[in-house]
């Protein structure tokens, strides 16, 4: 069995001030921009409890006692995601959003995938999607202009976001790995995972750019495309980090980035966006 060898996850409860005046456009007014963040909030209440369960479902083969550390932190750090992301969601709802009956889509969705198919096929899910989560999370940590212009608050919320899902990122593919999980299964679910994903990314971003009013702005949509693959290309390089996960000997942690969370924990120390 290979553990993570590099960062052990760290838990920290902090609460964001979601109650101080933060603008409805918090990304530097760009409207199309905070709704796709807002579109990846609408996930993580529904998500975060499906990793922790998967992971949980597992624990009997959790032998190693570094990896069990790593798994306690992992579901306390992703129980602490899930409440200030419902926290950060009641404030799109209070705004009008539709964000109640995403959730509920969201929800019933990973349901399904709870009844259908067999607990560690449930935990290749997690694996694939923590996979997407870490990489989305490293690009926004790595290039500062990715949160550029945002009001402090919300940049904090999502660099403390990010960080913490580099921490824990190969978390549940180490218990996958322990659980006897095969390199063809896990390839498999990445495929289904991938394509159920981004259709889900796709539908929010609709439902919320049409309660906004700019569904058919090609402006907005432009917008939106070069933010993700141009200036400051949020995504830019995704690709190529997103099909390492296909290689046999694939661990998360051949992506070494220590030093962009070194580099987070300097800020968390330093910025009064992070409270506990």
């Amino acid at each position: 069995m290979t553990t993570s060898p590099h960062v052990l996850p760290e838990v920290r409860n902090l609460k964001f001030a979601f109650d101080s005046e933060i603008p409805r456009d918090w990304h530097g007014g760009r409207q199309t921009i905070t709704s796709f963040f807002n579109n990846l909030s609408i996930f993580f209440p529904a998500g975060e409890k499906f990793f922790i369960v998967s992971v949980k479902a597992h624990k009997q083969f959790i032998t190693d006692p570094r990896l069990a550390e790593e798994a306690r932190n992992f579901y306390s750090q992703e129980g602490i995601h899930s409440r200030e992301h419902i926290r950060y969601n009641a404030v799109l709802k209070s705004q009008g959003y539709p964000v109640q009956a995403m959730e509920k889509r969201v929800d019933r969705l990973l349901r399904r995938v709870a009844w259908l198919i067999p607990v560690r096929k449930q935990l290749a899910v997690t694996s694939a999607l923590e996979h997407f989560t870490a990489l989305m999370a490293h690009l926004m940590l790595r290039d500062a202009k990715v949160l550029e212009g945002a009001h402090p608050v919300m940049a904090g919320l999502w660099r403390w976001h990010a960080a913490e899902e580099n921490e824990h990122k190969a978390v549940a593919f180490d218990v996958y790995k322990a659980a006897g999980g095969s390199y063809l299964e896990r390839c498999v679910v990445m495929v289904f995972a991938t394509v159920i994903f981004w259709a889900k990314v796709f539908e929010h971003q609709v439902r919320l750019m049409h309660h906004d009013g700019t569904l058919f702005s090609f402006g907005e949509w432009r917008a939106l495309f070069s933010f993700l693959f141009v200036s400051p290309g949020a995504f830019r390089g995704l690709g190529g980090l997103y099909f390492d996960y296909f290689r046999p000997s694939f661990h998360p942690w051949d992506l070494d980035n220590r030093d962009l969370l070194d580099a987070w924990k300097q800020e968390l120390g330093a910025s009064p966006a992070y409270t506990g």
